[in-house]
């Protein structure tokens, strides 16, 4: 014969679960909103552009210090119009169009299409994409790019 004891206490554990389950949606955020700051325990907050799909992500110190970031600055190309860049800073998405990320803030990452010529030497001619002078990504491109699209989730 089983006791019937732990079974009365079935509702009240249900009610004290309902009553703190209801009292939670006060404290959240509603799901189209950006946080208007970086979590403590989160390396970085992204604010997707409504208009390009294209996000903008600013990571924490912490976050910066975990990727161990490296830049490298676009340089002129001969023809005027072209541009040199590491072909270390480029990445593709699934549909195999070419990206890098640009670094025009401190801490601050944006994705910009790129063009490409040729590559040769590990050097990337672009007919378009960042100008000359421009900061971009040549190690943990990828990282962001998981961090844009969400992948860790």
């Amino acid at each position: 014969m089983t006791s019937q004891k732990p079974l009365r206490r079935l509702p009240l554990a249900a009610a004290v679960c309902a009553a703190v389950l209801f009292s939670l949606p006060a404290c959240a955020q509603s799901p189209g909103a950006a946080p208007a700051v970086v979590a403590a325990n989160e390396p970085a907050r992204v604010e997707k552009n409504t208009t390009t799909g294209i996000a903008r992500i600013t990571l924490t110190e912490r976050g910066l210090e975990r990727l161990e970031l490296k830049t490298d600055t676009v340089k002129p190309g001969a023809g005027g119009t072209d541009v040199l860049l590491a072909y270390s800073a480029l990445l593709y998405d699934s549909s195999g169009k070419t990206w890098v990320y640009t670094n025009p803030a401190p801490r601050v990452y944006e994705r910009q299409a790129v063009t490409v010529a040729k590559v040769e030497a590990g050097v990337v001619t672009a007919n378009a994409g960042p100008p000359a002078g421009t900061a971009v990504v040549t190690v943990g491109a990828a990282e962001l790019f998981g961090a844009e699209f969400d992948t860790a989730r």
